[in-house]
Formats: C-alpha cells, sequence, structure tokens
C-alpha cells in the first residue's frame, strides 16, 4: 500500500509534522513546504495527497489568511486535529544555561513564552520562519551559546536536550489543524462537524435568520468567522462551523439557509475531533 503524502508548513518535526502524525499515524511521507500558499501548490499539482494546514490558536486566535487559501484553491475538509502546544527549551547535549545568549523561535512561539523569557532579560532573541528548524539550525551549525522554542520531536529528531519543560505561559494552549483534500470524493462516515463559507443577501436581518434556522434544528454553531469580500465595500465572507446529532434535522437546515445565502460552499464535512494532546 502506497504511503499518504502529506504536504505541511515548516519542516519535519515541525507543530504540523506533529499534528499530521496524529491524524495519519507515522507511517507517511511529509513533503515540507515554505509556506502555506506552497502546501496548496504541491496539492493542486499532486505532488501531495493532503495538506495539514493550522486555523486557529486558542491564544493567538483564527489564521485568517488561511481562510482566504481555502476558498481560492476550493480545497476540501476532511477532518481536523486538536494538538496542545507544549514548548520547550533546548540546546547541544551538554550546553549549560549558562552559555546562553541566543533565543531562537517563531515569533507566537516567542510570544506564548514571554514569561519565562523575560526572566532572563539579557538573552538576545531571535525570530525564525519555524519552530523546528530553530532546532535543526542549532544542530546544523553546532551552536553552543544559542537555544531554540520548538515541541518534543524536534529535540528528538536534531539529537537536542531540553533544558527546561513546559515554558509556555499557559499550559491551556491549542491549535486547530484542517485536514484537506483537493476533491470532494471522500466518504467520511458518520460526520457529525462541516464547515461552510456563504455571503449573506444584502438584507437587515439576513445573517440573523440562517443563525436561527440552525438553532431551530438543533444544530450548533461552533465557530463564526467573517472576511471582507475583495473589492466590495462592507460586504463579507461568513466562514461557519456547525455540529449537530440528528443528520436529517442538519440537511434541513442547509436547505433552509440556501434562499437566504450568496456564493454559498460547503467547504466539508468530517469527524468533529477534540481530543486534545
Amino acid at each position: 500500500m502506497n504511503r499518504k503524502r502529506v504536504a505541511i508548513q515548516g519542516i519535519k518535526a515541525s507543530f504540523h509534522e506533529e499534528a499530521a502524525f496524529k491524524f495519519f499515524g507515522e507511517n507517511i511521507d511529509t513533503i515540507e513546504c515554505s509556506s502555506f500558499k506552497k502546501t496548496c501548490e504541491v496539492l493542486k499539482n499532486k505532488e501531495a495527497d493532503f495538506v495539514v494546514m493550522a486555523i486557529e490558536n486558542s491564544i493567538a486566535g483564527s489564521l485568517l489568511p488561511n481562510y482566504t487559501l481555502l476558498r481560492d484553491y476550493h480545497l476540501c475538509i476532511i477532518g481536523e486535529v486538536y494538538l496542545s502546544i507544549q514548548l520547550h527549551l533546548m540546546a547541544l547535549p551538554g550546553v549549560k544555561f549558562e552559555q546562553i545568549k541566543n533565543v531562537e523561535s517563531h515569533p507566537i512561539a516567542i510570544r506564548q513564552c514571554i514569561d519565562f523569557i523575560d526572566e532572563y532579560p539579557h538573552l538576545n532573541i531571535v525570530e525564525s520562519s519555524d519552530t523546528a528548524a530553530c532546532a535543526k539550525r542549532i544542530r546544523d551549525e553546532q551552536l553552543t551559546d544559542t537555544v531554540a522554542i520548538a515541541n518534543q520531536l524536534a529535540a528528538k529528531l536534531y539529537g537536542l536536550e531540553i533544558l527546561e519543560r513546559r515554558i509556555e505561559s499557559n499550559k491551556k494552549n491549542f491549535t486547530r489543524f484542517l485536514i484537506l483534500s483537493e476533491h470532494n470524493g471522500w466518504d467520511i462516515p458518520n460526520p457529525n462537524k462541516a464547515s461552510l463559507s456563504f455571503e449573506t443577501n444584502d438584507e437587515v436581518g439576513s445573517l440573523a435568520k440562517v443563525l436561527n434556522i440552525f438553532a431551530e434544528h438543533n444544530v450548533n454553531l461552533s465557530k463564526i468567522q467573517s472576511m471582507p469580500v475583495l473589492g466590495k465595500r462592507n460586504e463579507y465572507n461568513f466562514y461557519v462551523d456547525i455540529e449537530w446529532e440528528d443528520t436529517a434535522a442538519y440537511k434541513e437546515a442547509l436547505s433552509k439557509i440556501l434562499r437566504y445565502t450568496i456564493n454559498f460552499t460547503l467547504m466539508g464535512e468530517y469527524i468533529k475531533n477534540e481530543n486534545v494532546k
């Protein structure tokens, strides 16, 4: 059986690869990409079977440009992963804390560890595009005066020693990742969550009517995100995640909201997953 090819933003041992392992298992081939747009291009060119894409963080909020990519590339959501973001301070084996001059990581990871970092004002903070890339650079260049903030997977892959564990300020920090495919041909058994995008009619109360239809059919609105429609003043795309127990009621709700929406897209039906580890 062919191994699944999964495109990730970042390099091996990044949080995106950790999320890919959590969803697919470790018997996959991860394809490293320098940007989220690149992951979409790799999928479009059939160089990957799936994309794992972060969409929101419990502290930093939504990754708004990724909603635009989902729509522009017509990607289908077939699953989701919630990953606990655990950040560790790591260095080459044998390096002592007293030797450290530089701390390297992704700017969001740095912000999430600011309470720890503030205790050591003499350290020079260096921002990078990827947490795992910082760990790899320390290994490749044998840097004895630099530490990385990254996950345990990075420490293991690049042979680094963890000096301080769980230095993130908020221990309940998690990121939600979407599992994406180029086509909607996946038969997901018994889906109970869906992602939609739509605009509403330019009438008073149009969005309220849509939301009321969901409520009347016991369909739970778990997220709503608005994005301006490019080039159209005061017009917005709404991205909505909904959950249900009664599939028939969910289908009926969808049919009823169509009269109040424009450019409606069902971006994917999948299994709700809030198993945060």
